[in-house]
């Protein structure tokens, strides 16, 4: 698998034997993402056997500390376990001096450099982007600013046809050009179409984080068309009232927006734990969207 999303913890603020706190772990062609870090996220990594050495950057919704308890721990176990490498770290300004003041009270020298990257309360638009890949971040609807994020594949390079290209005469210089979709000359001058020597990529997928907020048409405009969405659904229609005062979304709201966006699946979380299971948001939320399912710790969703 080439893109794929794990969840890691999908409770809300109150932890439960059932559910974590929000955490996810993001793989796209070679590169490791941390989606979110609340407490326990490290256990979490080690169970399901991910590598947290290999991670390149982690990304912070907001301050909540459902969404960031875990990260300390999960920096000094970096350490402890010999990490070198720096990591890069997304999130509000405020984030930095937290983490610092942590390390500095517990007398704790990383090994490895930290690289905050400050996002703005008001800021959107693009905060990561290789030749893989482009992050971009969005304002969410929630009681302190608190941002979303969309994960986007750039367009892959065309397949190259092997045995056809070995009895073409080109040069294996000439190979980037034909898999960039470029024609190319021989020594003779007689040109020669991509087309004939490669295959169209498989289509680039795209992944969009939107976790804690209301209802926002502000997002809808940022997932447009995505092929995954995870949404949170804090509650049911029955506690609309608390979702309004919490700034949180129902299941019913994180469907319409999934309609609205058309996106391909919803994967809905960060459930209140007033409920013992998600039979009900699942009913609501279907109804709306039929493409909609619960997001299950441990669980992987192939992009």
């Amino acid at each position: 698998m080439s893109f794929y999303v794990q969840f890691l913890g999908t409770g809300s603020a109150l932890p439960t034997a059932r559910q974590h706190p929000t955490s996810q772990y993001i793989f796209c062609q070679n590169r490791h993402f941390l989606m979110d870090c609340g407490e326990a996220t490290q256990i979490q990594l080690r169970i399901r056997k991910v590598k947290i050495q290999k991670l390149d950057a982690i990304f912070i919704s907001h301050l909540h500390g459902d969404h960031y308890f875990g990260l300390v721990g999960l920096l000094s176990s970096m350490h402890l376990l010999g990490r070198k490498k720096p990591i890069a770290i997304y999130g509000p300004e405020l984030l930095q001096k937290i983490v610092r003041l942590q390390l500095e009270i517990a007398g704790a020298r990383l090994a490895y450099d930290l690289i905050f990257q400050h996002i703005a309360d008001d800021f959107e638009g693009v905060v990561y982007e290789d030749n893989v890949i482009k992050v971009s971040t969005f304002k969410l609807k929630h009681k302190i600013p608190t941002h979303g994020f969309v994960f986007r594949e750039k367009e892959k390079e065309r397949s190259l046809l092997v045995e056809k290209f070995k009895t073409s005469g080109l040069s294996i210089q000439q190979i980037p050009d034909l898999k960039r979709g470029k024609d190319v000359v021989d020594e003779k001058g007689e040109r020669h179409s991509f087309k004939k020597y490669t295959r169209k990529p498989k289509p680039s997928s795209s992944y969009a984080f939107c976790s804690d907020t209301a209802y926002s048409k502000n997002t809808i405009k940022w997932i447009k068309g995505v092929d995954v969405l995870y949404h949170e659904a804090t509650f049911t229609k029955k506690d609309k009232e608390r979702s309004v005062q919490t700034k949180h979304s129902t299941a019913t709201e994180a469907a319409t927006v999934a309609k609205e966006a058309e996106v391909g699946r919803l994967y809905f979380g960060h459930l209140s734990a007033r409920y013992d299971n998600a039979n009900q948001h699942l009913l609501e939320a279907r109804a709306i969207f039929p493409e909609s399912f619960e997001a299950v710790e441990g669980d992987v969703v192939k992009l």
